[in-house]
């Protein structure tokens, strides 16, 4: 059976290749947990603009915008309480959105993020990276063997900090699992990402991911805004064998 390398000569060969000043990418320590917690949250709550914009986008949301304001018009014989119970209205959808992302964050939080070492560090083919720019961690990706289909790794927890967008940093972190998925055997990775995070869809198609599937959350409220979530995979040569 062929040996994995260990997780400092993955990130050495990784931080070699991807040629970025001043970044490190190495495995998660626990004097990083409060980072981390913080980075995820910020990624997080980035979503919340553009999830806003696609939920006015759908049919049944300017439906229900445009007959409240007509009624009202039609009702009231003026334009200020049409307006006024449209922005209301506007204000809030924009505060249902802020509660999901705030539950799906505490949902994760306990879930994962607030034990990683647990989660990810202690567990057979798991890991969890930092990428650190002057000694200040800028981002994060983890891997473990995918709940829905533990033959695959998947690609978890991504995020590199805005000021440090553009620089090579989340391919590289792609990278890193990828060649850690490789050398413990597995054959693909997958990941997740929902419709609103069109960049995070570029960049892991840019990387050689395919879209496999696409399905609806199974929330009530998610369903009838057709939020959709989309899996990826990304397939590797079969070249080595799992320890």
């Amino acid at each position: 059976m062929t040996q994995s390398k260990s997780i400092p000569e993955l990130t050495e060969r990784i931080c070699g290749s991807c040629a970025m000043a001043n970044i490190q990418i190495r495995k998660y320590r626990d004097e990083d947990d409060e980072i981390v917690k913080e980075l995820f949250t910020l990624g997080m709550s980035e979503h919340v603009p553009s999830s806003f914009t696609h939920i006015l986008k759908q049919p049944l949301t300017q439906m229900l915008l445009m007959c409240t304001f007509c009624a009202l018009i039609t009702s009231s014989k003026s334009f200020l309480l049409p307006i006024l119970a449209v922005t209301l209205l506007l204000a809030g959808v924009r505060q249902m959105v802020f509660y999901i992302f705030n539950k799906y964050i505490e949902t994760s939080l306990s879930k994962d993020l607030n034990n990683i070492s647990e989660t990810y560090l202690q567990q057979k083919d798991s890991c969890y990276w930092v990428a650190e720019s002057d000694g200040r961690v800028v981002g994060t990706v983890a891997c473990l063997p995918a709940e829905s289909a533990p033959e695959f790794m998947e690609l978890k927890r991504m995020s590199v900090r805005r000021s440090h967008r553009g620089m090579g940093i989340a391919k590289a972190l792609c990278r890193i699992v990828a060649d850690f998925t490789r050398e413990r055997g597995f054959p693909a990775v997958i990941l997740y990402t929902t419709v609103v995070q069109t960049d995070a869809q570029k960049l892991y198609e840019h990387m050689g991911y395919t879209k496999t599937r696409e399905f609806v959350i199974p929330e009530l409220a998610a369903k009838i805004l057709n939020f959709k979530m989309f899996e990826y995979r990304l397939d590797l040569p079969q070249n080595k064998e799992r320890d």
